[in-house]
Order: C-alpha cells, then structure tokens, then sequence
C-alpha cells in the first residue's frame, strides 16, 4: 500500500513509518523537514496549512492511504498559541481531508478531548461525548469533527511516551534533567510541574502498530482509543525514572510547568482496537529506560 503520512518526522512519524515500510508498505513522509526518518524513507517538505503543496504531492504519489500526524501538541503551550494551534490543527485537518479525495484517511487525535472525566466513569469509552477543556483540546475536538465528516478514521492518542519525545513534555524534560545532574551540569533539583496527574501512558512502538491495524482495518467513521486501560500518576512515573537512573535529586515545584488547568485522571478503554487483535506489548518500565538512555546520549554531546 502507498500511504502518505503527515507529520512523518515528529515523535510518532518515525515509529510509524518505520512500522509500515517493515511490513513492505511504500510510504512517503511530509513534514517541515526530514528530522530523524527512517533511512531511505522518501521525503517531501510541505506545511499542512499550504493545501497546494499538499495537492502537489498527493498527485505526484497517488497514495491510496494518507495518514495525518502532523499538528501542534503541547497543552500548556496552547494557552499561549492559541491562534497557531487552531491554524495548524483544524485548517491543516481541512487541507489534509480535502487533498485526501475519498482516500482511506486516519487522523490522529488525542484523549484530552474528553476533557475532566470523573474517575468513577473511568476507563473512558470511545462513546463519550467530547468536553474539551484545553485550547489544544479544542482544536482536536473541532479537527475530529472534519475527518469524521470526510469519513475519517479517527485515533484518541492517550499519553505516548518513548525516545524522540520533545524534552518539553514532562517525562523526557524528567530524564533530561536528571541526565544534566548525573553530568553535574546542574545542581540535584528536579523542576516539577504537576505531579497528581494520571496517566495512561502507551509506548509509541505500540502506537504505531494500533494506528497501522486501524488503517487496515478500522471503518470509516470510526473513533478508537489507543490506550493501555491503565492509568497512572506522574509522580510515580517519576519515581519510576529516578530508579532506573539513579539520580539523587530533590523536587521543586515550577510554576511554569503548571497549566491553567489539568485534567486529573485520563485512562482509556480501548474497545475497538481489542477487537481488531490489539494490545499493548511494551511497558512503561521499558520506555521510561528508553527515555534515560536518549537522555544520558543528548547530554553526553558536546554543546
């Protein structure tokens, strides 16, 4: 199958394109620039909100499938781009379905859609109405709204985790403090955020392997959630890591690394993928020793 992915460069791109070219799929990356593809991997370098350039490389490819990754993610930091995140989420979502012309299309969203879900109605069901909470949730909420239209596949993202991840999210921005500690390039305090939240977090490997099963074999319209059906708190996420690194340091609580507000508890049920054949094979042990190991090399390079 030739399939298109957007976004085939930022932290889920590479997992799964290099998921598809295994199996013997062609795919064709477009993002802003190659970052860390796959070796070999073909590459066009086109912005989601130009739908021209996306109509260009449609017609050169022909992809039977096109897969959107691309937008922006970060909750706290959609607070102050708010005008930024509705550009590149719901008119790049527009551009990509209207570029797409009735191709097998999956687009990725994310489960803070379902915004504060109370706990005793957890693990969220892939039926439960949208709430947004979040100008980030927002956007996906009203991008979701457009591929659905289209005929879409729709993919609720519960929370990635593994290497290639931003260090401006919590657990890789973790590691990479800890990682400047163990080197004594910074003092043994560990800037926190937030650390009651729950999480269900889900290794990107395995992501990409629920995203290509739903590509396969999802129906149009569909909406499932990638999740492992476990929540769990940052802060023992955290404690996790400073095991496996073992790095002595003290928290510290940064405001900056609070966000006007936080959704408590997100844990998934994902029906539709266990009915597909789906399951979690890595855990979070291993990604979080993933995101040590990318940390310890980033802080070993010279500056």
């Amino acid at each position: 199958m030739r399939v298109l992915v957007t976004g085939g460069s930022g932290f889920l791109g590479p997992y799964l394109i290099g998921h598809l070219a295994a199996r013997g799929d062609r795919v064709l990356a477009l993002a802003l620039d190659p970052g860390p593809l796959p070796p070999g991997t073909p590459f066009v370098s086109a912005d989601v909100r130009d739908r021209e350039a996306l109509a260009r490389a449609v017609a050169a490819e022909e992809p039977e499938a096109i897969v959107h990754l691309a937008g922006l993610s970060h909750v706290g930091e959609s607070w102050k781009r708010m005008a930024d995140y509705f550009d590149v989420n719901v008119i790049g979502t527009e551009n990509v379905v209207a570029v797409a012309r009735g191709r097998r299309l999956l687009v990725a969203s994310t489960a803070e859609v379902y915004g504060a879900v109370p706990e005793d109605e957890q693990p969220i069901p892939e039926t439960r109405k949208a709430a947004p909470r979040s100008p980030y949730a927002l956007t996906k909420a009203a991008a979701e709204r457009v591929a659905l239209a289209a005929g879409g596949v729709v993919a609720r993202l519960f929370n990635l985790i593994g290497a290639g991840q931003s260090p401006a999210f919590a657990l890789p921005g973790f590691a990479a403090q800890l990682a400047g500690i163990a080197r004594g390039a910074a003092p043994p305090v560990l800037k926190v955020g937030n650390l009651a939240a729950r999480r269900d977090f889900v290794h990107a490997a395995d992501a990409a392997e629920a995203l290509a099963l739903l590509l396969d074999r999802a129906e149009p319209g569909a909406v499932a959630n990638v999740a492992s059906g476990r929540a769990t708190s940052i802060a023992a996420a955290l404690d996790r890591l400073r095991a496996v690194a073992a790095v002595k340091a003290r928290l510290e609580e940064d405001p900056e690394r609070l966000r006007p507000l936080d959704v408590p508890m997100l844990e998934g049920d994902g029906a539709l993928l266990r009915a597909l054949g789906w399951r979690p094979r890595r855990s979070l042990d291993e990604a979080l020793a993933d995101l040590w190991r990318e940390a310890q090399a980033r802080a070993a390079r010279p500056a």
